[in-house]
């Protein structure tokens, strides 16, 4: 997991997703992230499946699609949407945006997010009611994206 010793606020989940599948739209992110492919003027987009655990005061499991968009100068913006189903069985959804930022020579991407939760159940009312900042790593060898996040 990510060790963040300064992350301000109470941590309320750690997870864990697998990428399931990658949708390209002309070139491989792969090819541009191994730099075998230079980035289009006009960016390149990518559709990220993730599905998988999540633990800590939000517990359960998530599925859903990350949105990633490589534009010219290299920055990644992230617009991730995904549905977290608790232990108890009510869902929760997530949105948000960020970066992702490639560690040089490695095939890891750092993820920096600004996460929105949101739900009608009573019982985790308490979600739509604060900020949440998401840190955590994508491991492009692995196929896995752990994070952690933090409520303001």
């Amino acid at each position: 997991m990510t060790q963040n010793t300064t992350m301000r606020g109470e941590k309320i989940y750690d997870m864990e997703l697998d990428i399931t599948g990658v949708t390209d739209y002309g070139v491989s992110m792969d090819a541009i992230l191994a730099g075998q492919e230079a980035i289009p003027l006009h960016g390149a987009r990518f559709d990220l499946a993730v599905d998988g655990p999540y633990r800590g005061r939000l517990a359960g499991r998530a599925h859903g699609v990350d949105y990633l968009r490589v534009r010219a100068d290299g920055r990644i913006d992230l617009d991730l949407h995904l549905i977290i189903e608790t232990e108890d069985g009510h869902r929760i959804a997530l949105s948000g945006d960020g970066q992702a930022v490639p560690r040089p020579g490695e095939p890891v991407l750092d993820i920096f997010a600004n996460v929105r939760l949101s739900t009608a159940s009573k019982d985790y009312a308490w979600v739509n009611e604060r900020q949440i900042w998401g840190v955590g790593t994508a491991s492009l060898a692995t196929g896995k994206v752990r994070a952690e996040g933090f409520m303001q």
